[in-house]
């Protein structure tokens, strides 16, 4: 089926089913509104459509929630929105569909206070103790600084799925790691040391994004959209910026999105090598941990030399990017691309040829292509299982409109297939900027902002170095933002989590953990 064709097969499927459907044009996707009461429905007909859930978010609109799900399949996208009565909110629950809406949904629940009925773990994600039972932060009425106690209670009694049987203990892990690392809590059952289940308790690093976006300027949203996660600032900004393009109408020049493409190629390819020497750090192969972290930190250095920034931090700005390149620059970075090539096929044989190496990857941390699917998950984590799914190719966007590059695909699901796919992602990105550079021609880097009319709204996908990379925005008057939802990719892995170490053992944990490397801070809005 043509991609043009499903939605309107699936349009059909839906009036037989008498779902009335409303329909608008968004940048980048088609919006949907349907009847709340049919919300779950709808999730029943498209799963057996064989569509993709994305994302879910609300909004606080007068005395209405709007409910919003987004869907995909074959790089088409559809909004789907159901709007509620503020003073008693009540949906029926996608999650018993797409488990990957779970934990959306508990957002959801918890910063707005809706009801999803029937869904299957009402347990509180994101709250952890910060507000009172029936204080929504999200909602229009609460303020930007809360009304926070002195100390926030412990969330001591948050009630994790146990198992019971004879020589089943409990392994609680975090929220306080030994490292630099943000704080998640892992709580294990095991039996001696094969793993029985695993549990993740993340939210820790709260840091009112959603919040704090409202009222902002399209220039401060971006700086904001930037520090959403560290480690996907490009992903995350660009995201964001061109939402908010697309809502003022406002189209980038040539030159700007090529330079956009670079920064993202770029930061994937730093961020591919430091997980390759983590992964490799984690079972004590310290030799490649000390060569991928050399050759990422002289990847940063040239990035703070061309660019202004070693991770490109707010390079990327409304209406195009505040950075450019001479040529002297382009063979600089041209050049370093061909001496990284060069050290990678050095070094990898060495890593390919290490029995004890493989001993401890192959097999390891298993995420089969069914619990990939039923999970949503994306980036290197869904390709490694076999999801061959890319926004770049899917659902291009410039500068990737006009480029041809292979997307890297493994099918074995486990941690080595994990670190081949980042290794195969990084040659594809040393020759996507090797075409962006060479497709630079004479023009502007910036285009000149209008303000979008009150309402505008706007989603953008973008595929940053961890995967799929949403931003919603909706403008208020005065060219303020009145709405912003980002969607990390970790959003949808993290969970992956959970399924890939069962049947590991407890030493095995943590290279597992750095194969999926989820983005806490991208997960804690």
């Amino acid at each position: 089926m043509s991609a043009a064709n499903w939605t309107a097969d699936f349009l059909g499927q839906l009036a037989a089913n008498a779902i009335t459907v409303e329909q608008t044009r968004l940048p980048s996707a088609s919006l949907w509104q349907i009847e709340s009461r049919y919300w779950q429905q709808f999730a029943t007909l498209a799963v057996g459509q064989d569509v993709r859930w994305v994302a879910g978010w609300a909004e606080h609109v007068g005395d209405r929630l709007f409910i919003n799900a987004c869907f995909e399949k074959q790089g088409v996208y559809v909004l789907s929105r159901a709007i509620v009565n503020a003073a008693k909110p009540e949906l029926p629950s996608q999650a018993t569909v797409y488990p990957a809406a779970s934990r959306s949904e508990r957002h959801t629940q918890d910063m707005f206070g809706v009801h999803f009925t029937g869904h299957p773990d009402h347990r509180r994600w994101t709250r952890h103790q910060a507000w009172a039972k029936h204080d929504y932060p999200l909602r229009k009425d609460f303020p930007v600084q809360g009304e926070p106690e002195t100390v926030t209670p412990p969330d001591k009694d948050y009630q994790f799925v146990k198992a019971h049987g004879e020589g089943v203990y409990e392994i609680p892990v975090g929220p306080v790691h030994a490292g630099i690392i943000e704080p998640g809590h892992f709580r294990f059952q095991a039996v001696g040391e094969l793993i029985l289940n695993l549990e993740e308790r993340l939210g820790y690093v709260h840091k009112g994004i959603e919040k704090i976006a409202e009222g902002r300027t399209p220039e401060s949203l971006a700086r904001l959209a930037g520090r959403v996660s560290g480690d996907t600032t490009v992903g995350h900004c660009w995201a964001a910026c061109r939402a908010m393009e697309q809502a003022a109408g406002i189209e980038i020049p040539p030159r700007a999105a090529l330079l956009r493409g670079i920064l993202a190629e770029r930061e994937r390819v730093a961020n591919h090598l430091g997980d390759m020497g983590a992964i490799c750090n984690d079972v004590a192969f310290i030799f490649a941990h000390m060569q991928f972290s050399r050759l990422r930190e002289l990847w940063l250095r040239t990035n703070a030399a061309v660019f202004g920034h070693r991770l490109l931090m707010d390079r990327i700005v409304p209406g195009g990017v505040v950075c450019d390149l001479s040529e002297a620059d382009c063979a600089l970075l041209e050049g370093e691309a061909v001496k990284l090539s060069k050290e990678l096929s050095e070094i990898m044989p060495a890593i390919d040829l290490n029995s004890s190496l493989e001993d401890r990857l192959y097999t390891a941390g298993y995420l089969s292509p069914e619990t990939a699917a039923a999970l949503g998950t994306v980036g290197y984590v869904g390709r490694a299982s076999g999801q061959d799914k890319d926004v770049r190719r899917d659902a291009p966007y410039p500068p990737y409109d006009q480029a041809s590059f292979k997307v890297a695909l493994e099918d074995q699901g486990d941690v080595a297939s994990r670190f081949w796919v980042r290794y195969k992602e990084i040659n594809a990105s040393l020759k996507l900027i090797k075409q962006f550079m060479a497709q630079l021609a004479a023009g502007g880097t910036l285009a000149g902002w209008r303000t979008p009319p009150a309402g505008s709204e706007a989603l953008s996908i973008i595929e940053g170095w961890r995967g799929e990379t949403i931003a919603y925005v909706r403008f208020d008057a005065d060219n303020k933002i009145a709405r912003y939802y980002p969607r990390d990719p970790s959003i949808l892995n993290w969970p992956a989590l959970e399924k890939l170490v069962l049947n590991n053992i407890v030493p095995d944990f943590p290279v597992c953990n750095k194969s999926l490397n989820g983005s806490y801070s991208g997960n804690d809005l």
